[in-house]
């Protein structure tokens, strides 16, 4: 991972470093800033190569941006552009499209060698993930991928399941993500779903062809993980309220978890142990019998049991042997 942040510059070369050698060396583009306003700008992004694309998080104090038809000629890029809009919202204009806006938690798609402007709408800034994935990586080739100007995805159905494989790619991307605790989706099946949903959205890629399908199943099962997550202190957790919420079949659902490592329910208990080590390590004076219960364990023995046999210890040993250090 590269990381790079203002504060590494002095304040009066802060914005004039950004333009020349991060906006336009790295990313491409042109950027623009009032003079007076330049002294107090910041700005940050991280880069991650990640099953063959680039991941790109950016924060950055409000400038305008524009990707020139001499900045595609100087740094043609040839890839497709899935943007999640993380502050306060977004506008994008000079295309042979109309303008729009991009709400924050909202996505939109792009060919990086099609000019455009954009801009942050409030004081907030930007700040944005961009997955920029070679159109040479992307199994479906179509020369109408090389025409998708910025546009905001306006199927609602995509958004959750975009959500949650951004979300996976985060995880995978972090720092501890090589641990037993990391994501297990591959990387390169959460960028070929999200370079496909993208595709679907533009009307490239039929949901029911092979790749369409291919890439729901990834997406889906990203987000039932997710849903299993947020729900783990529920008890009564089970297939049926994790398909309604998906919006899928009971038997669809299961269906997805046979592609996976692990069945619904190993990945339900999986996780319910992962997050009761967790607490056991973040909050040491925590009773075991109440992380056991706040993580969705029936009883207190029946997390006893299942701990033991998936780490050869008790709940209690772990948390010694986590607070002597490594």
């Amino acid at each position: 991972m590269f990381h790079w942040c203002t504060d590494e510059v002095e304040p009066h070369d802060r914005f004039e470093y950004w333009r020349e050698v991060r906006a336009k060396g790295l990313f491409g583009v042109t950027a623009e800033l009032e003079r007076e306003r330049r002294t107090n700008f910041f700005g940050e992004f991280s880069l991650r190569q990640l099953g063959g694309a680039g991941l790109v998080e950016l924060k950055a104090s409000p400038y305008a941006v524009e990707r020139s038809a001499s900045d595609i000629a100087n740094a043609p890029g040839d890839a497709i552009c899935v943007y999640q809009q993380l502050g306060s919202g977004g506008w994008f204009g000079g295309m042979r499209t109309s303008d729009f806006s991009i709400a924050n938690g909202s996505f939109a798609t792009s060919h990086t060698d099609l000019p455009y402007c954009t801009a942050p709408q409030g004081a907030g800034g930007f700040h944005l993930r961009i997955l920029k994935i070679p159109v040479s990586s992307i199994p479906t080739q179509d020369r109408r991928m090389r025409e998708l100007a910025p546009r905001t995805f306006n199927d609602p159905t995509l958004a959750p399941l975009l959500a949650a494989c951004f979300a996976d790619l985060g995880e995978v991307a972090a720092d501890d993500a090589a641990t037993a605790d990391a994501s297990p989706l591959v990387p390169t099946s959460l960028v070929q779903a999200l370079a496909h949903l993208a595709l679907i959205e533009r009307g490239i890629v039929r949901p029911g062809s092979r790749r369409g399908q291919a890439a729901l199943r990834t997406a889906r099962l990203s987000q039932a993980r997710r849903l299993i997550a947020r729900h783990l202190q529920d008890p009564h957790l089970a297939p049926a309220m994790v398909a309604d919420l998906l919006g899928v079949s009971v038997r669809h659902l299961h269906m997805l978890f046979e592609t996976a490592e692990k069945s619904f329910s190993q990945t339900v208990t999986d996780e319910r142990l992962k997050q009761s080590r967790r607490l056991m390590r973040e909050a040491p004076e925590r009773l075991i019998a109440d992380i056991a219960a706040s993580c969705g364990f029936e009883s207190l023995a029946t997390y006893y049991r299942v701990f033991n046999a998936a780490y050869g210890m008790a709940p209690g040993d772990f948390r010694a042997k986590a607070s002597d250090g490594p």
